[in-house]
């Protein structure tokens, strides 16, 4: 699978609690589901649960904070920025 499709389904178990909560309880089957390969479904099933969380309450107040102090954005640039502070994140490990 590509690292689009990775980064894809990263992104959308930091931004969406019953996705990562769906992944939680069953990550082979999510990871399956969306299609990447054995290798990736096995790096992601030794995920750190714990940073996991806390980056997704940093990226939610983040984005919260965002909302408050600047006009509306459009979603796209909004996904822009959480796409590229959590590309920046897994960079460095």
């Amino acid at each position: 699978m590509s690292a689009r499709a990775f980064e894809a389904f990263l992104t959308r178990i930091y931004v969406d609690a019953g996705a990562r909560t769906r992944f939680a309880a069953n990550p082979r089957d999510e990871t399956r589901r969306a299609g990447l390969s054995d290798e990736e479904c096995a790096a992601l099933e030794n995920i750190d649960w714990v940073g996991l969380e806390m980056a997704a309450r940093s990226f939610a107040r983040k984005r919260e904070l965002q909302r408050k102090e600047q006009p509306r954005n459009s979603f796209k640039n909004n996904f822009e920025n959480i796409f590229a502070t959590i590309s920046r994140r897994f960079r460095r490990h």
